[in-house]
């Protein structure tokens, strides 16, 4: 069995700031936590619960800056954005995909996430066949992450439809597309890969919106779920409220809460358009927000309306969605800045007794892990070990004590100051660097280099 030993000069633990902590840690769970006790072990200096990732597609990390010219509608927007995502996919392989996953595997752990959700859609041929494993793809992001070691929450995705009217799948999005039965057998699949992961992996549903989605549909992937969780994105753009309320007769927010029993197990993705009334409901029945700052802010999305949320005790994750940047730090202080800009004044989140950074980053631990269905969070006895150290011989945190160390770390620093990740006990990153860059790496830029030639 597993076990390890972390000493840390600073941690932030579930009774709140300690010093000389001492995490003892046995088959990738935290069996105890002492404070105040001699140095042993790997010794580090600030160490703290590391947030799951709860909204990823991975594939879409090959396209990071690809997509930044202005198309012939003199307002690029999302919708064209799509479209360039649509003609890119199509000359992904399995390989391919498997070689990308891996890499934004690796740069979540350097960036200091200690697991990930893959809302995974990408599943069949480029004509729409399935591959003669039908879940082939699956079977390559289960691959990847086995080979990073970073804990894995497989969503696989139903999309049935090209928007609310049931109209057919277009040629960009026939490769997403199953009916209810084929996709029944595909998470069966999908389940054998992740059976085969370490014990900490899961698998949810992802029904994917409610414009590729229908009744049934949804009710498919959430049997399917079981226990596991669910994630369908929510308000994202305009036009996609609009055409939900016109053939829906409800905003996609008012329709979910009134129509299903959303609790805990569900995450909704985005909310970007999300009125006041619909985000107080939507806190109150347990499920979690997932915002993706530097994505909205890339495709334009909107800001959504935090403070909110917040004052109803909702709970919030954070996702690196289309991955463009990958980058913990840069997500948390772009969801604090972009409530700023929204408010127009400063330190939105903070509350009497937590500064801004501590309460932005508590929440996207314990909002992760509750996406995730992951017994992570925080730094308790009975916890995975899911933790990230910093490093405290940076100036940026020089002299620095409690909700200062969060604080200057987000709004001062970078990401550059992850010095070591463990996912369920797995140190996957070490010296700020995961333990098998170099080979990841390498197969990512063969991969990307062949695809810069052909797109």
């Amino acid at each position: 069995m597993m076990s390890n030993t972390i000493w840390a000069r600073h941690a932030l633990t579930e009774e709140g700031w300690q010093q000389n902590v001492r995490v003892e840690v046995e088959g990738g769970t935290i069996s105890s936590v002492t404070a105040d006790g001699a140095p042993a072990g790997d010794e580090v200096g600030v160490l703290l619960p590391a947030p799951a990732n709860l909204h990823s597609h991975a594939f879409q990390r090959a396209m990071a800056g690809l997509t930044e010219r202005r198309g012939p509608d003199p307002r690029d927007s999302f919708w064209t954005w799509r479209k360039l995502m649509y003609r890119f996919l199509n000359h992904l392989s399995p390989d391919d995909v498997e070689a990308i996953t891996a890499f934004v595997f690796m740069q979540m752990a350097e960036a200091g996430y200690g697991a990930a959700a893959e809302f995974h859609y990408l599943h069949h041929q480029p004509d729409g066949t399935p591959y003669g494993d039908i879940g082939e793809m699956s079977v390559r992001v289960a691959a990847a992450a086995e080979a990073t070691g970073l804990g894995l929450t497989l969503l696989p995705v139903l999309y049935q439809y090209g928007g609310c009217d049931a109209r057919e799948l277009g040629p960009g999005q026939i490769r997403f597309g199953n009916d209810e039965d084929q996709f029944a057998k595909l998470f069966q699949r999908a389940q054998q890969a992740v059976i085969d992961l370490p014990d900490d992996c899961n698998i949810g549903t992802a029904p994917h919106s409610l414009r590729a989605v229908d009744l049934s549909g949804i009710n498919t992937a959430a049997s399917l779920a079981d226990s596991g969780p669910i994630h369908i994105h929510v308000a994202e753009q305009i036009a996609e409220v609009e055409e939900v309320q016109q053939y829906l007769h409800a905003r996609p927010a008012e329709w979910l809460l009134n129509t299903f029993d959303v609790n805990s197990k569900w995450c909704f993705i985005h909310g970007t358009q999300m009125f006041p009334e619909e985000i107080i409901e939507f806190a109150a029945t347990g499920a979690t927000l997932g915002l993706c700052p530097i994505t909205e802010s890339s495709l334009g999305d909107g800001i959504f309306d935090a403070r909110t949320l917040m004052n109803a005790n909702g709970a919030f994750g954070i996702g690196s969605d289309s991955n463009i940047r990958i980058s913990l730090s840069e997500e948390l202080r772009l969801l604090e800045f972009t409530q700023r800009l929204r408010h127009r004044e400063r330190a939105v989140f903070a509350q009497e007794h937590r500064s801004t950074g501590r309460v932005i980053f508590e929440g996207a631990a314990s909002g992760g892990a509750r996406a995730l269905n992951r017994n992570s969070g925080t730094i308790a006895p009975g916890k995975l070990a899911d933790l990230v150290s910093l490093r405290d011989s940076s100036v940026d945190l020089e002299n620095k004590q409690g909700d200062v160390i969060l604080d200057s770390y987000i709004f001062a620093a970078d990401d550059g100051l992850v010095a070591d990740v463990w996912s369920a006990g797995r140190h996957i990153v070490k010296n700020g660097q995961h333990i098998d860059s170099a080979g990841i790496t390498a197969r990512y830029r063969q991969t990307i280099s062949d695809l810069v030639q052909v797109i």
